[in-house]
């Protein structure tokens, strides 16, 4: 399979945009000498290394994902137009994404859009496009990096991925714990319902290199995170995040003024020793009854980067599902990146 690396010289691609392809290409022969990838890895770097790159690309439905997911694992940016170019999905034009109108960016990351309308080749006559939209963050460093593709065309989830990747190794420490801040920002797409909103919020990730202890010969470490100051947007970028958790409220009987703070699960063994990161995400809330009403459920995937000073960044991806608030039938996938920095 090819993986694709994005170089630090787009470390500053919000800025002012140079020229050049900030991408290159290389082939994953799956030869290193690293611990094989668990099962449960999503797809990308064959036999990962602490020392080494690693790339990372969403789960297709016959490794457990959603019928449609892990199309897009061929992603570049043009610096020199500032656009986005998707491969393998269909109806969004000649595969290049504009920067976004409505919403150009999300936080510190960027926002690009498909076009509306591709000219049939021989007559020219205008064949419309699905929505397809793309975030896509780089780190200040550029070491770290993700993508996001989804569109709201379909009845279901339809095609559509992410990727996230490191440039480079990580030097994990065997003790001591560190704290990691920064934003999320993704994509709610539907199913049961066509239609795309956006998302963003803050995130803050700590890792206990301590503990929990491990009798397998690797890393036992726990994650623990957070996402709070939550906000819900419409595709035209307007703020509709009272309207989602008054429906939340209509449905469940509860009184909530803001969107519930979603957590990571904190569980034995989340960080290897090759910097990856896995575990589950969930929210709750209590309605007016008392009751614990479960609202969001999901998983998380990241990497770790750092050189010898220590890791001082995470990149990584976050999906989660909820039905509540939702008309009958439909439920809603967010699926949304994020870049954290040491505190």
């Amino acid at each position: 399979m090819k993986r694709i690396w994005l170089g630090a010289t787009v470390a500053a691609f919000l800025g002012a945009c140079g020229g050049g392809n900030p991408f290159i290409e290389e082939e994953d022969t799956g030869t290193g000498t690293g611990t094989d990838s668990d099962p449960t890895l999503p797809p990308g770097t064959a036999s990962p290394e602490p020392d080494n790159s690693i790339f990372r690309t969403e789960p297709t439905a016959a490794s457990g994902g959603q019928v449609g997911d892990g199309y897009v694992t061929d992603v570049a940016y043009n610096s020199a137009n500032d656009t986005f170019t998707v491969d393998n999905l269909g109806f969004d034009g000649d595969n290049v994404y504009n920067r976004g109108t409505a919403v150009s960016s999300l936080g510190p990351y960027a926002v690009y859009e498909a076009v509306a309308q591709f000219p049939d080749s021989e007559t020219g006559t205008p064949i419309n496009q699905f929505t397809h939209r793309a975030i896509y963050g780089v780190s200040t460093s550029g070491n770290t990096q993700f993508a996001i593709v989804r569109t709201g065309a379909y009845s279901d989830y339809g095609f559509g991925g992410f990727i996230y990747q490191r440039e480079g190794g990580v030097t994990l420490p065997t003790s001591g714990q560190a704290l990691f801040s920064g934003e999320v920002s993704g994509v709610r797409d539907f199913s049961g319902s066509g239609g795309l909103q956006y998302s963003r919020g803050d995130i803050d990730v700590a890792i206990d290199f301590d503990d929990f202890n491990d009798t397998t010969g690797s890393r036992g470490d726990a994650v623990q995170g957070a996402v709070y100051n939550r906000e819900i947007y419409d595709i035209d970028g307007n703020n509709i995040t009272n309207a989602v958790v008054g429906a939340i409220n209509s449905d469940q009987a509860a009184s909530l003024t803001a969107m519930p703070t979603l957590t990571f699960t904190v569980a034995p063994g989340a960080l290897d020793d090759n910097g990856e990161i896995l575990g589950e995400v969930s929210s709750f809330f209590v309605n007016d009854a008392g009751e614990v009403v479960s609202f969001e459920s999901g998983n998380y995937y990241a990497l770790v980067s750092g050189d010898a000073g220590g890791p001082d960044e995470i990149v990584g991806v976050i999906v989660t599902t909820t039905d509540v608030g939702q008309p009958t039938g439909v439920t809603v996938r967010d699926t949304g990146g994020f870049i954290v920095y040491r505190q």
